[in-house]
Order: structure tokens, then C-alpha cells, then sequence
């Protein structure tokens, strides 16, 4: 399981890197939807975190694919396009995420079921034409949810006490 954990690393990181250098412009340019009015995303999705994400996750996902080569994979090269798949996949979640919580009208800043793994459903996704079947079997995959179910509430948490989050959620 410990590479599984591994090969998800990428988006864990993709995830995690807007809460220590987002902020800034709003990556829906504070535009509102045409269909309901309200705020595609919000202020907490920014241009930057988005960015910041991807790019926190792909050297994540280089210095893994160079390190910590995965038996799965067919070579460093794929293992690669994988991670990157998965990053952006992280941020597009997130960002699909915020939208959904908007149109339920979810007020900003509270918590959602979508906020745990919503996330890790989009990055695998995203990641499934270039990451092996292996990955993709009913153990590992249950595995990655349960995991990540528990440890995104935590980590969360602990920025919030660090002070690096608003809210603990």
C-alpha cells in the first residue's frame, strides 16, 4: 500500500500547496454564473493557488518518478505524465468542487462532504489514461479513499491551528 500512497502524492500536494502560496486575483475573476447568478467559485479559489498547485504537485511527481520509481509504471516518463495528470486533475476537483458547494448554495468557508475527496475522484480521473490498471483495482482505490477521508479533515486542522487556514476544514 505504501506505493499506492506514493503514486497519490502528487495530488496530495497539488492540494496542499494554494493553502501556503494562493491568494490573490480569483480564479473566476469574481464572475457569477449566467444561470443562477451566484459566484462560480469564490475568493478562495485564486489564479495563483491554482497554478501554485500544479506546479507544487508536478515537482512532486518529478522527484518521486526519479526517486521512487513504482513498479507499475513502464518507466520514470510515464510515472511522470501520471503525476502531472494528477495535479492538475487535484486543482480542476477543487475548483468543480467550489462550484457544485456554490449551486447547493454551501455558504464560503463551510464545510462539505465534497471538501474531503471530491478532490482525489477528479485527480484519478484525470490520471486513469496515463497511470496502470493496478491502480485502478478495487483495494487500492478504496484504500486511497478511506485514506485520504481521513487524513484531509487532519491536515486541514493542523494548518488551520498553524494559522495557515481560516477555518479547520
Amino acid at each position: 500500500m505504501i506505493d499506492f500512497i506514493v503514486f497519490i502524492l502528487p495530488a496530495y500536494v497539488a492540494n496542499a500547496v494554494p493553502v501556503l502560496l494562493g491568494g490573490g486575483t480569483p480564479l473566476d475573476l469574481k464572475r457569477n454564473c449566467i444561470l443562477d447568478g451566484k459566484r462560480l467559485l469564490g475568493d478562495s479559489k485564486t489564479i495563483r493557488g491554482f497554478i501554485a498547485g500544479i506546479a507544487g504537485g508536478t515537482v512532486a511527481a518529478a522527484l518521486i518518478a526519479l526517486y521512487y520509481p513504482l513498479w507499475f509504471f513502464s518507466g520514470t516518463q510515464a510515472q511522470l505524465i501520471a503525476g502531472i495528470a494528477l495535479s492538475f486533475g487535484t486543482m480542476i476537483g477543487d475548483a468543480l468542487g467550489s462550484f457544485i458547494k456554490r449551486r447547493l448554495e454551501v455558504p464560503a468557508g463551510k464545510p462539505f462532504i465534497l471538501d474531503n475527496i471530491f478532490f482525489l475522484v477528479i485527480a484519478l480521473i484525470f490520471a486513469y489514461p496515463f497511470a496502470p490498471l493496478e491502480v485502478y483495482q478495487p483495494i487500492p482505490i478504496a484504500f486511497l479513499l478511506i485514506l485520504t477521508f481521513i487524513l484531509h479533515p487532519l491536515t486541514n486542522f493542523i494548518a488551520n491551528k498553524a494559522g495557515l487556514k481560516k477555518v479547520p476544514w
